[in-house]
């Protein structure tokens, strides 16, 4: 028998439509009922400023990626379960540093030790509002 048969690669496929189908987000609304706002699955890099108590916490800001956006929102993957209630998402666009203003809505496991954050969008920010983002390298 071949090392490469075709039962084992059928095994394979098994597996990976599995993984899809219990990831995939249209499937996922179809179980878990309509959503609000359409998911997009769209993976970059933000830099996340947390808030605490309307104040900027510069010197804990990090960066994180993002996992799936709607018009009202998005999630992040991280790899420690933070407390965050209310941050700043720095984008790169166009050569800056575009902010959004954020709340967190809730801070699921999925597996790994990575934890997916949804964020409610509130607001653009003006970075010039905040000289202290100037601080902040992404």
């Amino acid at each position: 028998m071949s090392l490469f048969s075709k039962s084992k690669t059928i095994g394979v496929q098994s597996f990976i439509v599995k993984i899809v189908n219990n990831n995939c987000p249209e499937l996922r609304d179809q179980l878990d009922g309509p959503r609000l706002a359409r998911r997009v699955n769209l993976t970059i890099a933000v830099a996340i400023v947390p808030l605490k108590e309307g104040s900027l916490q510069v010197e804990q800001a990090f960066t994180a990626v993002t996992k799936e956006f709607s018009t009202s929102g998005l999630s992040l993957v991280l790899d420690t379960p933070l407390g965050l209630d209310e941050m700043l998402l720095g984008f790169r666009w166009e050569g800056e540093l575009s902010y959004i203003r954020g709340k967190a809505k809730h801070l699921n496991p999925i597996g790994g030790g990575f934890y997916q954050l949804g964020i409610q969008l509130l607001e653009m920010v003006a970075a010039g509002d905040y000289p202290e983002l100037e601080q902040v390298c992404f």
